[in-house]
């Protein structure tokens, strides 16, 4: 396996408290986790040379030989520089947006019932790989045969030169993604930095011919006020909701554990009850592989139950649709997968996927095959 793919879907900076933050679900808690500091998958990873040709095992499985895994965003050390200074740009009056209506091939959740897998712009792009993309619109017939049935894609991000990054490539994806019967997700992760650039952003990945449902990637901390953060996130929610009536959209949210018992101060008083109507499903983004193992959190069945559980009680919803993004995937094993199976079973979850495609495992396909719906 390669090195663990990090994310800003699970950072935990900081000493973890002993106890649950106030209002939070009353679970067993385990043993903190030291101080960990993880890169973002919003910084670009270091330049690599070209990747050479390996021989790649017979479709239904992925290839993860060597000669095809890029390094991973490197890890910083506790030592090491801060994130980058956190922007607190002037407020902005309410955003008045015009409708977009849904397309032909929306269907309600069920684009994300079963199993998927994920694809960032790290791996497809150009301008993020430096013109050497690990993923190809080729890859998406191997998804097929590993019995993948949603593609969640990153389609853009805050920093491409166009609100749709490289459209003409992505849509390849969402065509060849169809014609092999796959559902397609975009997803963008707003900054907030200025909202009506990300909603700007997102309306126009929501008009890509083909879609199935639009993800709303939550984590980016660069507002660094939380009360102005927290208002900035309703807001986009809402303009963003009313602007694309009868779309399905998801929140892509950092897990609860991280929020409520590992780090407090990562994002305090995050506002699930007040973006709810705005978001039709929740995906929790509950990477176990990150967790250390005296913490009791590296358990992929734990992991993923208490995420949903904590994530349930804040929305005060008990029967939110919940579709858990399990661990890394060249750091998951046979064993986890069959805990987070049994995890995403035992609440109910609509469906389950590790991230991303790239990093996972040709063996841990058959056993993900039980996320299968219909």
């Amino acid at each position: 396996m390669g090195t663990a793919k990090l994310s800003t879907h699970d950072r935990d900076l900081g000493p973890a408290p002993a106890v649950a933050a106030a209002g939070a679900l009353p679970l067993p808690l385990p043993s903190p986790e030291p101080p960990t500091t993880e890169a973002p998958t919003t910084v670009a990873p270091e330049p690599v040379s070209a990747p050479t040709t390996a021989t790649v095992a017979p479709p239904p499985a992925p290839s993860t030989t060597a000669a095809t895994v890029r390094p991973r965003r490197p890890t910083t050390t506790a030592a090491s520089p801060p994130p980058a200074p956190a922007t607190t740009a002037p407020a902005r009056a309410p955003l008045n947006v015009p409708l977009l209506g849904a397309p032909a091939t929306a269907d309600g959740v069920a684009p994300y019932r079963g199993l998927g897998t994920w694809v960032d712009v790290y791996d497809w792009s150009n301008t993020f790989t430096n013109g050497r993309p690990t993923t190809t619109p080729a890859d998406v017939d191997r998804m097929a045969e590993a019995g993948v049935q949603t593609l969640y894609i990153q389609a853009s991000k805050h920093d491409a030169p166009s609100d749709v990054l490289e459209p003409e490539l992505l849509q390849a994806y969402i065509d060849r993604a169809r014609s092999r019967g796959l559902k397609v997700v975009a997803w963008y992760l707003p900054t907030l930095v200025d909202v009506g650039r990300d909603l700007q952003r997102l309306r126009a990945v929501a008009a890509l011919p083909g879609l199935d449902g639009l993800g709303v990637d939550i984590e980016a901390r660069n507002v660094g006020d939380v009360n102005e953060r927290n208002r900035r996130l309703i807001e986009l929610s809402s303009a963003l909701r009313q602007s694309l009536p009868g779309r399905t959209i998801s929140a892509i949210v950092l897990p609860p554990v991280v929020l409520e018992v590992i780090n407090p101060n990562f994002w305090p008083n995050f506002p699930y009850r007040e973006i709810a109507p705005s978001y039709d499903l929740w995906m929790t983004m509950g990477y176990w592989t990150n967790r250390k193992a005296d913490s009791g959190y590296r358990e992929a069945y734990r992991y993923t139950r208490e995420n949903v559980d904590r994530l349930r009680a804040n929305l005060g919803q008990p029967q939110a649709l919940v579709h858990p993004i399990g661990g890394i995937g060249d750091a998951t094993s046979a064993d986890d997968v069959e805990a987070f199976k049994r995890a995403v079973a035992d609440t109910g979850g609509i469906g389950g996927s590790l991230y991303d495609w790239r990093t996972t495992a040709a063996g841990l396909w058959p056993a993900l095959r039980g996320f299968r719906s219909g």
